[in-house]
């Protein structure tokens, strides 16, 4: 059960996260509780010790206040301060560095690119694309749930969470 929580599960839930926020610039509040619930129901079934949870937890409240700062500044949206959050509670602190290294590289190429994409006239055949439209409009953000979701998946297999599946 804990492999298919770390494996199946939790890509799933950050492809969902990310899809979101591209179609929309939001993502949705059940999706961060599912992360969360996914980890606790993974805490229950893997055997881990009560101090594995802690430093999770620990890692967790220091990425909601990291991404409410940032929430705050207006650089990021607050679905993607909990998006944070909730992924920084799978990888505690032993991956949080990589996790936001990784999310910060690919945010920012994600910003330049769309940015670029921005420069050049929206091609006819997409003008019906209500999604493609706001993505291509310049008063419109970033959706960093993307880059956030992104950065997850390519951590992942080289975390300490996975390890502690794959190794089990």
């Amino acid at each position: 059960m804990a492999l298919i929580l770390v494996s199946i599960v939790l890509p799933a839930l950050l492809a969902l996260a990310a899809g979101y926020d591209l179609a929309s610039y939001t993502i949705p509040n059940r999706i961060g509780l599912a992360l969360v619930a996914a980890f606790f129901l993974f805490y229950a079934v893997s055997g881990q010790p009560l101090t594995f949870l802690g430093s999770h937890l620990a890692a967790f409240a220091v990425a909601l206040a990291a991404g409410f700062a940032f929430f705050a500044a207006r650089f990021i949206g607050g679905g993607d301060a909990k998006l944070f959050a909730a992924t920084a509670l799978w990888f505690g602190f032993s991956d949080l560095l990589a996790y936001t290294l990784v999310s910060a590289l690919l945010g920012g190429g994600l910003t330049l690119a769309i940015l670029m994409a921005r420069r050049v006239p929206l091609p006819a055949g997409l003008v019906s694309q209500a999604w493609i439209v706001r993505l291509h409009d310049s008063k419109s953000g970033i959706p960093y749930g993307v880059a956030l979701a992104a950065g997850a998946l390519f951590v992942l297999s080289e975390s300490h969470i996975f390890r502690l599946v794959v190794n089990a």
